[in-house]
C-alpha cells in the first residue's frame, strides 16, 4: 500500500494530466522554500475547510489521504486540491501518515490534522518563515495549542515537529499516538497550530492497543505510557495505574512522559478518592526533574481543599518562583505557570484575613489575564472592602 519515494517519478505518469502539475517540481526556485501539505482525514466535513482556508498561500501542493470517509470530506477537499488518495485503514496511523508523505514533491513537508488550523497571525508568521528559513534545516517545531481560555489564549500546549525536509525521508513510528522520528538540524519556531476537536471521544485507540496485546505484541515504554492514557481517558483507572507503574518502573521513559505519568496517576487516584496516593504521585515528579508548576499547583490544591492554608501557600508560592521550560516538547499547562497560583494565593490570604497580600496576588493574576471573570470579581470585592476601611 505504501508508495516508495524512489518510485515517485514513475507514479507521476499514472496520475491524470490535471494532477501532474502538482507532482512535477517547478523549473525555477521560488523565493524561500516550497511546501507540501500532507494530511490524513476521515469524516472531517465540519472542519476541513476551516483548516485549509487558514493555510492560504502556504502550501505549494496539498495532499489529502482519506482513510474511509462516509461524509462530504472528499468532496470538500476537491475545492482545494486534486491530489486526493484513498488509503485502506489498517488500524495503524503511522502507515497512513507515511503513505501521505509519499507523493510529496516539494522541499519541505507540513503535516496537520483536519481539526487543526492557524490563526491569522500564525499564518503570516509561517508565510514569512517560508521565505526566510535556512533550507538546510531538517525539522521545525511549532507550538500545538490543545485548549484555549475564554479570551482565546492558549492554556494547554506542547511542541511538535511540524515542518520537515522531504529529502531526509523521516518516518512515522507507532500504530497509534504515532510520532515523527526526526534528527539533524532542528529549530524551534514561534508559529502555533491550534487544535479544536469537535468529535466525541471514542475507544478507537484503546481498541487498537487491545488488539496489539491480544496479538502478543511487546509494548515499548512509549506504548505503555500511551496505553495507560487511553485506559484513563476511558475511566479504567485501576488498569491505567497498573500500566503507568509498569512504564515508570521500567525507567526507560522520556522525562516529560515520566512527569506526565505521575500527574495522570494523581488524576486516577482522585477519581478513586485516594488522597494519599494523589500526593505521593505528585511528589514522585521530583525524581525526574526540577519542580514543575503543574505538579506544585495540584499539591497546593490538595492542601487548600483540606483548609491547610499555610501548606497550600507554600506550594502555590513555589509555583510562582519556577522558570517555565523553554521549547519543551512536553505538555505545558500555561495557567499553572502564570495566573493560577496567584489566584489561589489570593484566596488563601483572603481566608487568612491578609487582604493586602490577597489583593496583591489578584492584581498579579490580572496582569496575566486582564479579562478573567473571577479576577475581575475579586478586584471589585477588594475595592469595596478597602473603601469601607
Amino acid at each position: 500500500m505504501k508508495i516508495k519515494q524512489e518510485n515517485i517519478n514513475n507514479i507521476v505518469h499514472e496520475y491524470p494530466a490535471t494532477q501532474r502539475e502538482f507532482l512535477t517540481p517547478t523549473a525555477s526556485r521560488r523565493q524561500g522554500i516550497t511546501i507540501s501539505l500532507c494530511m490524513i482525514v476521515k469524516n472531517e466535513e465540519d472542519v476541513l475547510a476551516r483548516c485549509l482556508n487558514s493555510l492560504q498561500d502556504i502550501p505549494d501542493e496539498i495532499i489529502i489521504v482519506d482513510t474511509g470517509s462516509t461524509d462530504r470530506t472528499k468532496e470538500i477537499a476537491t475545492h482545494y486540491t486534486n491530489m486526493i488518495f484513498d488509503f485502506k485503514w489498517q488500524n495503524d496511523f503511522s502507515a497512513a501518515r507515511n503513505y501521505s508523505f509519499s507523493p510529496a514533491t516539494k522541499e519541505f513537508i507540513l503535516w496537520l490534522d483536519g481539526d487543526d488550523y492557524l490563526e491569522e497571525k500564525d499564518r503570516l508568521l509561517l508565510l514569512n518563515f517560508k521565505k526566510t528559513i535556512d533550507p538546510t534545516v531538517d525539522s521545525v517545531t511549532m507550538n500545538y495549542h490543545l485548549a484555549v481560555d475564554h479570551a482565546g489564549k492558549p492554556i494547554q500546549s506542547l511542541r511538535r515537529n511540524r515542518l520537515v525536509r522531504r529529502a531526509c525521508k523521516f518516518q512515522w513510528i507507532g500504530p497509534v499516538h504515532e510520532y515523527l522520528e526526526v534528527g539533524g538540524k532542528i529549530i524551534n519556531s514561534e508559529i502555533a497550530i491550534r487544535h479544536k476537536k469537535d468529535k466525541m471521544h471514542t475507544d478507537r485507540n484503546l481498541m487498537i492497543y487491545r488488539r496489539r496485546i491480544d496479538a502478543g505484541e511487546e509494548f515499548s515504554p512509549r506504548d505503555l505510557y500511551y496505553y495507560a492514557n487511553e485506559l484513563k481517558d476511558n475511566a479504567l483507572y485501576e488498569e491505567a495505574l497498573l500500566f503507568y507503574k509498569r512504564f515508570l518502573d521500567g525507567k526507560l521513559g522520556w522525562v516529560e512522559d515520566n512527569i506526565a505519568a505521575c500527574i495522570k496517576m494523581c488524576e486516577c487516584y482522585e477519581h478513586m478518592g485516594k488522597r494519599d496516593q494523589q500526593l505521593q504521585s505528585l511528589i514522585r515528579t521530583l525524581e525526574y526533574d526540577l519542580p514543575r508548576a503543574e505538579a506544585c499547583c495540584r499539591i497546593g490544591m490538595l492542601f487548600f481543599n483540606e483548609n491547610k492554608l499555610l501548606k497550600a501557600i507554600f506550594w502555590f508560592k513555589l509555583s510562582t518562583m519556577l522558570e517555565k521550560p523553554l521549547n519543551s516538547l512536553g505538555f505545558i499547562d500555561h495557567a499553572a505557570w502564570s495566573w493560577l497560583p496567584h489566584l489561589q494565593l489570593c484566596v488563601c490570604y483572603d481566608r487568612l484575613g491578609n487582604f493586602e497580600k490577597a489583593r496583591m496576588h489578584n492584581d498579579i493574576a490580572l496582569s496575566y489575564d486582564p479579562t478573567h471573570p473571577s479576577m475581575l470579581f475579586n478586584k471589585l470585592y477588594f475595592e469595596k472592602k478597602f473603601a469601607e476601611q
